[in-house]
């Protein structure tokens, strides 16, 4: 935060931007590396959401695939999911579904991380069926990351699709 202050700060001044923190400035930018490359040129943060969904719902062959990236928000941890179900599932039941989970807010609003910040709830929205993918949804999600993590927000929406639908 202090690196984001100071790159805003002088960038307003006209003044040349120093980078310590992170690989690149993130001041107006989106940088596509959180932590360490590891494996196969993915992350150690990339890495981790693959090994957490699978521990968390008991699914080790849990396929994931996420690029996680670096965007200048003071709060709240924002993931677009993809999830593939069994069975078409009707996008009109999923969002009701949605709407009667605790401790969840479905919304048709465009969903910002500003919207979520200091709260325990978690947003989705923009609920759509995948073009790619017949049995497939894609959705948005934010959730304030220092009151319930970006993790285990995922997990909880995929884990009731996965339960329910």
């Amino acid at each position: 935060m202090q690196e984001l202050s100071k790159q805003i700060q002088a960038i307003g001044k006209g003044e040349e931007v120093e980078t310590k923190v992170f690989p690149a400035q993130i001041a107006y930018n989106a940088i596509p590396q959180i932590g360490s490359f590891v494996e196969e040129e993915y992350t150690s943060e990339e890495m981790k959401m693959q090994y957490e969904g699978r521990k968390i719902l008991g699914l080790k062959d849990l396929k994931v695939s996420c690029t996680c990236v670096r965007v200048p928000v003071y709060r709240s941890h924002s993931i677009s999911a993809r999830v593939v179900t069994d069975k078409v599932l009707d996008i009109e039941t999923v969002k009701n579904e949605m709407k009667n989970f605790e401790g969840l807010v479905y919304t048709e609003e465009v969903l910002t991380p500003m919207m979520t910040s200091n709260q325990d709830l978690v947003y989705v929205s923009r609920l759509r069926r995948d073009l790619t993918e017949e049995k497939g949804l894609v959705l948005w999600c934010c959730g304030d990351q220092i009151r319930k993590g970006a993790a285990s927000n995922a997990v909880s929406i995929m884990e009731y699709i996965h339960k329910y639908l």
